[in-house]
């Protein structure tokens, strides 16, 4: 894990904050060297990636018969839409109801995978 260092400088005296500690620079001698604080390679490849369980039910129920039925009548609208040049028709009503069917089958699970 890595460190973050502040310096904050105030006039000639500069002050190190590392983490919950400071070190007033203005003490210590012109020769003092700072450490440098490096993350393990290892450490960082070890740590498993994070995967967002909302996308991953997102995908899963924008499969299921439903919702691939909604998103049929959007793309339809969608279409209907692009394919005249002036139109007052807007395609919110069917993306509404395609999200509303995903939002609901998301949230069934949503809660029980989350840590």
């Amino acid at each position: 894990m890595g460190c973050n260092f502040i310096i904050l400088l105030t006039g000639n005296i500069g002050l190190l904050a590392i983490g919950c500690c400071i070190i007033d620079l203005g003490k210590m001698s012109e020769k003092a060297i700072l450490p440098v604080v490096r993350a393990d390679e290892e450490e960082a490849a070890e740590e498993e990636e994070v995967v967002n369980p909302q996308e991953v039910l997102r995908e899963a129920c924008s499969q299921k018969p439903d919702a691939q039925n909604l998103w049929s009548k959007y793309q339809e609208c969608n279409d209907r839409v692009n394919s005249r040049s002036q139109t007052a028709e807007t395609c919110e009503e069917e993306l509404i109801d395609y999200l509303h069917v995903l939002d609901k089958c998301v949230t069934k699970d949503l809660f029980k995978r989350l840590k």
